[in-house]
């Protein structure tokens, strides 16, 4: 189930939502310091993000789901969102770099078909990089923030829904130490949060950053395999045999 897009645009207009927005944003920048001149896509609620890399990119564009909402994104010049279907991006194979999710697999209906679609788009050796609630982290315990809704996820859960998909995960980092409340003394030392917390505490972070990057030979080996399966499977044909009833067929 998908949250409604009002609900996540109101908690990152919050001072809350304005901390974490920030604090992740630095572990994605951390990952990505340079797209310059490549093609990006945001699958889920991912425009508090994609602003860094907007006018860095070749090609930004924001892909939200139907049964979230969708909302213009940016706010002045041409809106670069669209209401789509995670399963059925309206994209060429082959033809983004990078794709960014960002509330999005937590509450996917179809998440073995939204990430082989994310394959399908990205150019061969195009990453993925994923922000999902940490199964270990506090903020999955709470709903007043939208990583406290849907299904949070492991690191081996999150490893193997990727190889699945043939993505090879690559890189790990995780944000969000602090607690997830509006406290003013809370949000004054967040930076001192997600300092102590990455030194002390590394995997309990409020949610998981992955990054994978899109494996061609494994799935093209796989699906050549198949093929083999069907090419050299023996055909059935009709054998007549003469019985007292006539033509039967073994």
């Amino acid at each position: 189930m998908f949250l409604d897009v009002i609900d996540i645009r109101a908690f990152y207009a919050s001072a809350l939502g304005g901390i974490a927005r920030r604090l992740v944003a630095q572990r994605i920048r951390a990952i990505w310091p340079n797209i310059k001149d490549m093609r990006l896509a945001g699958v889920g609620y991912a425009t508090p993000y994609l602003g860094m890399f907007k006018d860095e990119a070749l090609l930004c564009a924001a892909f939200m789901p139907a049964r979230q909402g969708v909302s213009r994104w940016p706010a002045q010049g041409s809106s670069l969102t669209a209401l789509i279907e995670p399963e059925d991006l309206p994209l060429r194979d082959g033809s983004i770099d990078r794709v960014l999710m960002v509330h999005g697999i937590e509450m996917a209906e179809n998440l073995p078909a939204m990430l082989n679609e994310a394959w399908r788009v990205l150019a061969p050796g195009g990453h993925l990089l994923m922000v999902v609630p940490n199964r270990r982290g506090m903020w999955a315990r709470f709903d007043r923030t939208p990583f406290g809704h849907g299904r949070p996820f492991s690191r081996g859960q999150l490893i193997q829904l990727l190889r699945d998909a043939y993505l090879a995960p690559e890189l790990w980092k995780y944000a969000l130490y602090m607690p997830p409340f509006s406290r003013s003394f809370l949000l004054r030392s967040a930076v001192a949060w997600e300092r102590i917390g990455s030194w002390l505490w590394p995997g309990f972070g409020g949610v998981v950053l992955v990054e994978a990057t899109k494996q061609v030979y494994a799935a093209g080996a796989t699906q050549a395999a198949q093929k083999r399966k069907i090419i050299f499977q023996p055909g059935m044909k009709p054998i007549p045999v003469n019985t007292r009833r006539g033509i039967s067929l073994k």
